[in-house]
């Protein structure tokens, strides 16, 4: 134990070393002409501290424009968690401005596409206009949001819809692994709750309760207004303040809202049916946030592991070592890697989809392959990872619709908006010490969170878990 502790202290205190050398000589370096000459982000805060963000696309006829809110399950409180979402729901019923109908025929007149979601951290409204209609689009969202009249009628008749998809969610197998997982990870916080909510909140959620949650979230500083393609930035700005000029600067009638802290605690919590031939396991140990430094070299670990399906044309010719041994073994029908961050934390870890009777050898490679990391990852497939991480870091920008989901995520994560010459320099400086250093801190002899269901009698207990997450080195 003392040995791995020292070894452990020596990693951190050689990582930032490494990353500033290797960081400086990344930027020193040159990158490929369409990396240097990606369009440029423009942003501008307005008076009541409202930011608007744009990038301009020459020749565009089409664009995207969103609003982006810093306000999503995790700041509810047990008594109303549900209500971003359910406010979601209610946004397109109708305003004091336009009746539901009259809104659904505005949208369909001008071929657009209007949408919204609502995650833990975040609420996002957004719509795919001709450039020509970019007021309009504005104008819809703002009515939307801040005009909404959340009558009682249509309040009862909507607890029905959403009580269905959650009926419809909690089949998909792997988003109901992944919300137990942050439930029993998270447990007692704000990150812990589900998006949609309890049942009994969705049945109880009253008009005072949605209302509340609009005075204490939507407010000005934490909204982003989010536009890409056929935008000119200085008419947005000019736009966003005629339509959102009356959001208020801070809470009515209240202090700023303070954002529950996240506590990883390790756990575990299995759902067993021994009809079920095939077990859904999500083993997560606790990540980075955005802004840590550690999140790129995870990014890249990520990218190392990688992902396998049976039914893929690739089959046991994958490059990650983990994902061979376990096509190889047929210990599990699919795997993927997942690296979820929040302001203040993270969740990386495993989901598998494995037949009930292979859960031992699936757990044991799993682990080992973890724990590997610690100590033996090879140049060759951080490299490889790199290259990944990068490809599809670009890919994720093709299309308006991504690039503007990227400039409002940025903006109410890092304060900005990170160009892809920054991220590949970032990339570029994340060494093989880097990796190792990164496992160690996450991953070696490290609690970890743990959400199974299915056929799980052969899944080992959480001790073994736990006893596999470092090597007895002598």
């Amino acid at each position: 134990m003392a040995l791995r502790y020292t070894t452990r202290k020596l990693n951190y205190k050689s990582l930032f070393r490494i990353s500033q050398r290797s960081y400086a000589a990344a930027e020193a370096g040159s990158f490929p002409d369409y990396v240097l000459r990606a369009p440029a982000t423009d942003v501008t805060t307005l008076d009541s501290g409202l930011r608007v963000a744009s990038e301009t696309v020459a020749g565009a006829e089409t664009a995207t424009v969103g609003v982006w809110i810093d306000a999503g399950s995790r700041y509810e409180t047990a008594k109303n968690n549900g209500a971003a979402h359910f406010l979601e729901h209610m946004a397109f019923k109708g305003t004091s401005r336009r009746t539901q109908h009259q809104l659904e025929m505005e949208i369909e007149n001008m071929g657009a596409h209007l949408n919204a979601y609502t995650s833990r951290e975040q609420t996002v409204y957004f719509a795919q206009v001709f450039k020509k209609d970019v007021g309009r689009a504005l104008d819809i969202l703002s009515d939307i949001l801040l005009n909404s009249k959340l009558e009682e009628s249509a309040i009862e008749r909507e607890r029905d819809v959403i009580l269905r998809e959650m009926t419809e969610v909690n089949k998909q197998q792997e988003e109901l692994v992944l919300d137990h997982l942050h439930a029993t990870a998270f447990m007692g916080t704000g990150l812990g709750r589900t998006i949609l909510g309890p049942e009994e909140n969705i049945r109880s959620l009253s008009r005072n309760d949605l209302t509340d949650y609009i005075n204490t979230h939507y407010t000005a500083p934490r909204m982003v207004i989010a536009g890409a393609g056929a935008i000119d930035h200085n008419e947005l700005c000019s736009m966003s303040s005629e339509y959102f000029g009356n959001l208020p600067s801070a809470p009515q009638g209240s202090a700023a809202v303070a954002m529950d802290p996240a506590v990883f605690t390790g756990s575990d919590i299995r759902v067993r049916f021994d009809s079920m031939d095939k077990a859904h396991i999500a083993l997560a140990f606790e990540g980075a946030s955005w802004t840590s430094e550690y999140a790129f070299p995870l990014m890249c670990i990520q990218a190392m592991l990688g992902s396998y399906d049976r039914a893929s044309g690739m089959g046991k010719n994958v490059a990650s070592r983990m994902c061979q041994e376990i096509a190889i073994s047929e210990a599990a029908h699919s795997l993927s890697t997942f690296n979820t961050c929040y302001k203040d934390t993270g969740l990386f870890g495993i989901y598998a989809v494995a037949p009930d009777n292979k859960l031992d050898e699936l757990m044991w490679n799993v682990m080992n392959n973890l724990v590997r990391l610690v100590h033996t990852p090879s140049d060759e497939e951080v490299e490889r990872a790199k290259v990944n991480l990068k490809a599809t870091m670009l890919m994720a920008l093709d299309g308006h619709s991504n690039v503007v989901e990227d400039i409002g995520r940025q903006l109410l994560t890092y304060g900005r908006r990170i160009t892809p010459a920054e991220i590949f320099a970032r990339i570029d400086a994340v060494t093989t010490a880097d990796i190792k250093a990164t496992a160690t801190k996450f991953i070696n002899d490290e609690d970890h969170a743990l959400a199974a269901v299915g056929g799980i009698h052969e899944l080992p207990d959480y001790s073994w878990i736990r006893r596999h997450s470092y090597w007895l080195r002598y």
